[in-house]
């Protein structure tokens, strides 16, 4: 990246929580503040991995997968993790979902990624230690690690059970731990988490396939949940891309009984969308003729997808009164026009994975309805190849990395 110096929006969001509720005394002193502004990002980058590297509490050693350029390629990484704390579970790892995100992190899309960086936010596992404050699980039990790691526990969201909005919320990879190390994520044979941030994974539920509903699939039901397509039936609902989060929001909504209408740029999708996933209808989004047909018949649409697009024409889909959620990350900003809007009192708003408390419940509303995503599993020697079909959406619909099974990092 030469010499571009680190944007102040990674200071905001990479700065450690002013009061940790599990202080460390033997962690060093680091000032994230004064680095993001005094260094450019290669150096922050190096910098904070040494620090990572040179934690006190740092004394387990952890094989996995990193990357450490832009190049984005994976390979085998030998790194610390800390012991198990007062409030921590240890992992042992089974499988971990790949999430376009970790794409992103690795070839360092967005430009914030501290290298080298260990992706994986969709992780299950087996727990197999225990701290003396944890009540909640005990050894042996099958457990999910999500996106979060630490959040400030003080601020309103985190008080009101939405901590997945906190100012100071850390993630699991890429992020910045209570004790002021970089966080690591699933592409590794264990991890170390806060209780906190760990749910309960049913005992009916394939681990591999499960694992990706820690991002993909608490990404489209907390938008349902929020709009109260959980408890009412037979609203008419659109999903926008057929891929990792729309074939599980499909599944969510036919499971909620709505009317489910796939809404694709691929006449290919059709098909599998009504024969595989239960679709009851369809709409190819550049046939001019299909979408005028179906112009005010939903009454909300969540969009999935991540590339750039105009939300003009997916609005007037929508009825008087509709709703569009954004889940999807385009890399440009959206075309949204104002007439849609305005002639339909239509609303456009953005939502986010979910709390913990949300989460847990989406694990079991998942057991309960034996909902799973449809995955292709991979041994750990397969992930660079995985992450070129995912670049490619080449896959139907998640790819996983069997951790346990596959071979060992130096074998990769």
């Amino acid at each position: 990246m030469g010499k571009k110096t680190i944007s102040s929006d990674f200071s905001h969001r990479y700065k450690r929580p002013a009061a940790s509720p599990t202080p460390n005394s033997s962690s060093p002193s680091i000032n994230l503040h004064f680095l993001s502004h005094s260094l450019p990002l290669t150096s922050l980058s190096l910098s904070l991995g040494a620090m990572a590297q040179t934690t006190p509490n740092h004394t387990q050693t952890v094989s996995g997968w990193a990357a450490h350029d832009t190049s984005g390629k994976i390979t085998p990484y030998t790194f610390s993790r800390r012991e198990n704390g007062a409030d921590d579970v240890t992992i042992k790892i089974l499988y971990c979902g790949i999430c376009h995100t970790d794409l992103h992190h690795a070839k360092n899309d967005w430009g914030i990624t501290m290298y080298p960086v260990v992706p994986g936010h969709e992780i299950i596992g087996i727990i197999t230690k225990v701290g003396c404050n944890v009540t909640n699980f005990k050894e042996g039990d099958r457990a999910g690690v999500g996106c979060l790691a630490a959040t400030c526990l003080k601020c309103e969201y985190c008080q009101e059970g939405h901590e997945n909005y906190c100012d100071e919320v850390q993630f699991v990879y890429n992020g910045i731990f209570w004790d002021g190390s970089i966080t690591y994520g699933g592409y590794s044979e264990f991890l170390v988490a806060d209780s906190r941030y760990v749910v309960r994974v049913p005992e009916n539920l394939a681990m591999d396939a499960a694992a990706p509903l820690l991002c993909a699939g608490i990404t489209v039901y907390s938008p349902m949940k929020d709009n109260n397509l959980l408890e009412t039936k037979g609203k008419r609902i659109g999903v926008v891309g057929l891929g990792g989060l729309g074939h599980i929001a499909v599944k969510f909504a036919k499971a909620f009984h709505h009317h489910v209408t796939i809404i694709s740029t691929s006449p290919s999708k059709e098909k599998e969308a009504r024969e595989r996933l239960g679709a009851d209808d369809f709409i190819l989004s550049t046939n001019a003729e299909q979408m005028q047909s179906k112009k005010r018949t939903l009454d909300f649409i969540l969009d999935t997808v991540s590339a750039h697009h105009s939300l003009g024409p997916i609005l007037e889909l929508l009825k008087v009164n509709g709703t569009l959620v954004i889940v999807g990350a385009p890399d440009k900003p959206v075309d949204l026009p104002s007439f849609p809007l305005i002639f339909g009192k239509r609303v456009v708003k953005g939502s986010m994975i979910g709390s913990i408390k949300e989460t847990q419940d989406m694990m079991e509303v998942c057991g309960k309805h034996n909902i799973t995503c449809d995955v292709e599993v991979v041994s750990s020697d397969m992930i660079n190849e995985a992450l070129d079909r995912l670049a490619k959406n080449d896959v139907k619909y998640r790819f996983v990395i069997d951790i346990a099974g596959g071979s060992s990092p130096s074998k990769l």
